[in-house]
């Protein structure tokens, strides 16, 4: 038990020294203008996502009702 305990202190340690780094990439691209790139494609593809899950969800509603009737 106190081996897993001990375990468990340390690598949480090991996280939080870890989160207490700044990201390097964030900076640089944020300096070079390159963030908004990123960003802009990370919505452009949830926003594609969305539109394809709601045409599925209709597709499958209108054969639910085709097969009911």
């Amino acid at each position: 038990m106190k081996k897993s305990g001990f375990f468990l202190s340390a690598m949480f340690l090991c996280i939080i020294a870890k989160a207490q780094d700044k990201p390097e990439m964030a900076d640089v691209m944020r300096s070079n203008g390159k963030i908004y790139v990123v960003v802009a494609v990370c919505l452009l593809i949830l926003f594609g996502l969305f539109i394809y899950l709601f045409i599925l969800d209709r597709k499958i509603s209108n054969l639910e009702k085709n097969n009911n009737q």
